[in-house]
């Protein structure tokens, strides 16, 4: 019987997560199995522990459960418990423990994917949340000369960014006369077609507008374009934060070129 994973989350019928798993598990030769677990809002723990309870070793962790997963651990390591969220639990080992691979996938897709030397930027970081959350030590860690949390909320943001040192808050409207060498969208607005209150001017030449959703053209990557920026969306962090999971759960790292290259090219 192969071993069981999944991707939880909800929505999740659009991960390509049981995809990218599958592809690690041929070229590794790992037995694994990985499904997709579309958990109530208000039913994510019983539905982990239904799935621990039927066998399943791991867990990928998306939104909007990532806070919730790292309450949910009785133990996590450093880099989750930095982020306070959670998006890889490991199930067999008595009580869930929780990782947050989502920064090493980020900065991996940086720095070898798209070639962009994270030492020495300025970065803008928009969003609070459980996405940024994850990225933000990973990205100090990396460097860079100054990073800046910018949040429609601006005292989440600051909460946030005391967490971490030489990083700074504010709103979006604090922005104005400010530019990066890299942007990055943790929000959700992608999702619902809209775009974060950006004044003009943000981009320095040859930045990058690094989006976080992956597979259609949002609104913040159309204005940067426009303004003349390189843009990426977030396909490349989702397989280099799974090839993190993989190895977190099998003890091996897959190789994640030809993976990312053959989701390219669909």
């Amino acid at each position: 019987m192969p071993d069981r994973y999944a991707v939880i989350g909800n929505p999740v019928t659009h991960s390509k997560s049981p995809w990218i798993h599958a592809q690690f598990a041929r070229a590794t030769g790992e037995d694994i199995e990985y499904g997709r677990i579309e958990a109530p809002v208000d039913g994510f723990a019983r539905a982990v522990e239904a799935f621990r309870a039927q066998g399943g070793r791991g867990l990928n962790v998306t939104l909007p459960f990532k806070g919730e997963a790292f309450r949910l651990c009785a133990a996590t390591s450093d880099r989750a418990a930095a982020a306070q969220a959670v998006n890889t639990l490991v199930l067999d080992r008595g009580r869930p423990w929780g990782d947050n691979t989502d920064g090493v996938g980020l900065v991996r897709d940086l720095a070898v994917n798209l070639g962009r030397k994270l030492a020495g930027a300025h970065i803008l970081l928009m969003g609070a949340g459980g996405a940024a959350q994850g990225v933000i030590g990973p990205l100090a860690q990396a460097g860079a000369a100054a990073i800046v949390i910018a949040n429609r909320t601006v005292p989440r943001a600051q909460a946030l960014a005391a967490r971490v040192p030489r990083v700074k808050a504010c709103g979006y409207e604090a922005l104005a006369g400010r530019s990066f060498d890299l942007v990055v969208n943790a929000t959700s607005a992608g999702l619902a077609g809209e775009l974060p209150p950006l004044p003009a001017g943000l981009f320095r030449p040859g930045a990058l507008a690094y989006e976080m959703v992956y597979g259609h053209v949002t609104p913040f990557m159309a204005m940067a374009r426009a303004a003349g920026a390189q843009v990426s969306d977030g396909l490349g962090m989702l397989v280099e934060q799974a090839a993190e999971s993989f190895l977190v759960w099998r003890g091996v790292r897959p190789q994640t070129a030809s993976v990312l290259a053959a989701l390219r090219a669909s």
